[in-house]
């Protein structure tokens, strides 16, 4: 057998590494109450390459920045927060139309402390949220956008009656 079948072979035999976005997105929602599915999370999405799906790209950044606030030392913090932000800000680029990676950063943006200056694009991506919600083919992410809106403070009330 040539190399080649066998590497074929290999690749289709190996599990694939990338998570499940149906969990990821269970388990963000989770992450944000306890630091024990915090860190599992942030392990499991360690795999999650710059070039992967970028809604994963979106939950690795989101999470990391997330780990800043469990991190020890000013430095830590930073660096966490650092690296989660650039791979948030990757996702965006990469996929600006994703309302779901949109719902994610206006999650990190929301809570992050605002000496951070992690908060302009609030206002952009609740618009973009409100605009193009309907418009979203995958009900698992609808549902998590959904129950993101409903306990934001970037919301009125009316708008929130709209999803």
């Amino acid at each position: 057998m040539n190399f080649k079948a066998v590497l074929f072979l290999l690749m289709l035999w190996l599990p694939s590494t990338a998570p499940d976005i149906v969990q990821v997105r269970q388990a963000y929602i989770e992450a944000a109450e306890s630091e024990q599915v915090l860190k599992k999370l942030y392990d499991d999405l360690s795999s999650v390459a710059n070039n992967d799906q970028s809604t994963l790209v979106a939950y690795k950044g989101a999470v990391t920045a997330m780990m800043a606030r469990y991190a020890d030392g000013f430095k830590d913090k930073k660096n966490y927060f650092k690296e989660g932000r650039d791979l948030l800000e990757q996702a965006v680029l990469k996929d600006p139309e994703n309302v779901e990676i949109r719902c994610v950063r206006l999650s990190v943006q929301e809570n992050v402390p605002k000496i951070t200056g992690y908060h302009k694009e609030i206002e952009e991506d609740r618009k973009y949220i409100l605009d193009h919600y309907e418009g979203m083919d995958d009900d698992s992410a609808k549902k998590f956008v959904k129950g993101f809106v409903q306990q934001s403070e970037s919301f009125s009330e009316d708008q929130k009656q709209l999803f």
